[in-house]
């Protein structure tokens, strides 16, 4: 195919075309957008969406830095952002020509903020072949009900980033560093896990910071976990957790000292939210109980039989009316933390407090 420019003639490859080996899908997957990627097979049109902003901004810089040469995107990468972009402007950039490319890429970061978004339908029909224009729609997803979204799916690509549950963590870390060439113990998986929680992109910084710090063909230590991350295996939040499962009243206040010695890395809020999570676990585990180890697992979203194991031992130190009176305790620390109702006391004080209501 020849596209006239500027009194010249480009050639573009047919893989660039709507007509791609790759069926349309209605929403595909990280991994199925990061071969079709590789492989060249490009469409005029993606949006990206989902709540799980990670994998947006991966796909994201994909199209910024690898697409183009050097020499290329000086003068065919246009980035906008959508809060401070209409759709005018988006269709303004992508409907301009290539130079001295056969492509030019157009990325719309933050394309949530932009209030015009569904105005581009127009230019989703009939997109510019030459032209990669990338819709970053960050931290929800899509209606796909809406006819904006089926001209994205008859004329573009669609990709749903979606978050990962708690059971899924483990094993995104050990692939993640596998990629980079290093293992991992499953004490050093689970530490991490447990303490940075589902915001990948919190994990794979942290994660970054071992493969820097370890050879390629090392195996990361929970030692390593703590020397390069600053996760301490004594005292963290799950240990916390742990220590109050089982009522351990002297193993709890040790941790609460070190929370209290150090509170920018055990800030209340976290405290708060991770144990509510925990106790909010212990409280429907009581109506299910009885049934299956893994309708349990799935219901409760843990990651193996492990976890199940603590929660069924911490069973028999919190009764179903201590589970009620403690989530109530922790949705008043959580107030109190902001400053409702609390004049003087500090995080640390509060802490103290509310750990000692919860275990007596």
């Amino acid at each position: 195919m020849l596209l006239q420019r500027s009194g010249f003639f480009c050639k573009v490859p047919h893989a660039w075309l709507l007509s791609s080996p790759f069926a349309i899908s209605k929403n595909m997957t990280y991994k199925e957008l990061e071969t079709q990627l590789k492989k060249k097979i490009y469409k005029p049109v993606y949006m990206l969406h989902g709540e799980e902003a990670y994998f947006i901004d991966q796909v994201s810089n994909y199209f910024e830095k690898e697409i183009l040469s050097e020499g290329e995107r000086a003068f065919n990468l246009t980035i906008l952002y959508g809060k401070d972009s209409d759709s005018m402007a988006v269709v303004d950039s992508a409907r301009r020509y290539p130079m001295m490319s056969p492509l030019q890429v157009v990325i719309v970061k933050e394309a949530q903020d932009m209030k015009s978004l569904t105005e581009l339908q127009a230019y989703i029909e009939k997109p510019t072949s030459t032209t990669l224009l990338v819709l970053c729609h960050k931290y929800k997803k899509l209606d796909m009900r809406t006819k904006f979204a089926k001209t994205l799916v008859q004329h573009g690509e669609i990709m749903e980033s979606a978050k990962l549950y708690d059971n899924n963590i483990p094993d995104w870390i050990e692939n993640y560093l596998k990629a980079r060439r290093i293992i991992i113990s499953h004490d050093a998986t689970t530490l991490i896990a447990d303490y940075l929680g589902t915001d990948l992109s919190k994990v794979a910084n942290e994660l970054d910071k071992l493969a820097i710090n370890l050879a390629q063909g090392a195996t990361v230590t929970v030692q390593d976990v703590e020397q390069y991350i600053g996760i301490s295996k004594e005292y963290n939040i799950f240990e916390l957790q742990k220590a109050l499962a089982v009522r351990d009243i002297l193993k709890s206040n040790r941790i609460v000292q070190n929370f209290v010695a150090n509170p920018k890395k055990n800030p209340l809020i976290v405290v708060v939210s991770t144990l509510y999570g925990f106790f909010s676990k212990m409280y429907a585990l009581h109506f299910i109980k009885n049934n299956s180890d893994k309708d349990i697992l799935s219901a409760l979203q843990l990651r193996n039989e492990w976890a199940l194991k603590e929660y069924k031992a911490a069973l028999r130190f919190f009764t179903l009316p201590q589970c009620e009176h403690i989530l109530g305790l922790l949705c008043e620390y959580d107030l109190r933390s902001k400053g409702v109702e609390n004049v003087s006391a500090s995080e640390g004080e509060l802490l103290r407090e509310m750990v000692y209501r919860i275990l007596h």
